[in-house]
């Protein structure tokens, strides 16, 4: 079992920059690929980016790419998300999630199914 705690999100105007950090309990947080969702009001649920259990490889969504940076410490338990150039379009609220490793590339990172573990979310909001 691993439990997840989010953290770092809050208001800032557009052009800012944010920090979350995703807390993990229990010690295989190496053995977990990590993942950043977003879900805004009236909206689907989206991946944002993601990084496997090691940090060599990471992917992202187009929409967020050249403005945000997924990383983790596997000593400390913790993934991140640098948020830079934040846009109003990018309030929702921020999920990260833990998953299997059995899968490669963008098309299997991306996609929620191997996401097993999922934390409680924190809010991001830009303003115009």
């Amino acid at each position: 079992q691993v439990q997840l705690v989010e953290s770092g999100g809050g208001l800032v105007q557009a052009g800012g920059s944010l920090r979350l950090s995703c807390s993990a309990s229990g010690r295989t947080f190496s053995s977990y690929a990590m993942g950043w969702f977003r879900q805004a009001p009236g909206k689907e649920r989206e991946f944002v980016a993601a990084i496997s259990n090691y940090g060599k490889s990471s992917y992202y969504a187009d929409s967020v790419k050249g403005r945000f940076t997924i990383s983790r410490n596997n000593a400390k338990n913790t993934v991140y998300l640098q948020m830079n150039s934040l846009e109003p379009e990018d309030t929702a609220v921020y999920y990260c999630a833990a998953g299997s490793t059995s899968g490669i590339g963008f098309s299997y990172y991306s996609d929620s199914t191997p996401y097993i573990y999922w934390g409680q979310g924190t809010q991001v909001t830009v303003s115009s």
